[in-house]
């Protein structure tokens, strides 16, 4: 198995001891993504859709340097501070797919960090 480690400055540096993503053959595993602007390195001020969209913005990126798009994407999980928010993340989220929706699982939780109220995370498919 061939295993490359993907980065890039377009999206935030890793908070702790793991990768941006990792290319494993055809396939590319995406880490949690918050709503840190690369930037400047700080969580953004906003509501859930801002923050959602910063971290579609941040997985597009991370896509992007993989030479793929969101329509690459087999699997995603979302990770939810609280299920109130469950709509308008989904509406964000589904502005950046169109027709084939990757399969996906939401699920709250007690915290995440920096204080973000929604994560994500990405398996894409070349």
């Amino acid at each position: 198995m061939e295993k490359t480690v993907l980065q890039t400055p377009h999206a935030p540096s890793p908070i702790g001891p793991y990768s941006q993503a990792i290319q494993a053959n055809n396939l590319v595993f995406i880490s949690g993504q918050i709503a840190i602007d690369p930037a400047t390195d700080q969580m953004i001020k906003g509501d859930i859709v801002e923050e959602t969209h910063r971290v579609m913005q941040n997985l597009k990126a991370i896509l992007a340097a993989a030479g793929m798009d969101f329509q690459h994407v087999v699997k995603t999980t979302i990770f939810i501070l609280d299920m109130q928010d469950f709509s308008a993340v989904n509406e964000v989220y589904g502005k950046y797919f169109q027709e084939s929706f990757p399969a996906r699982e939401t699920v709250q939780v007690a915290g995440l960090p920096r204080g973000a109220r929604v994560e994500i995370a990405m398996i894409a498919a070349k």
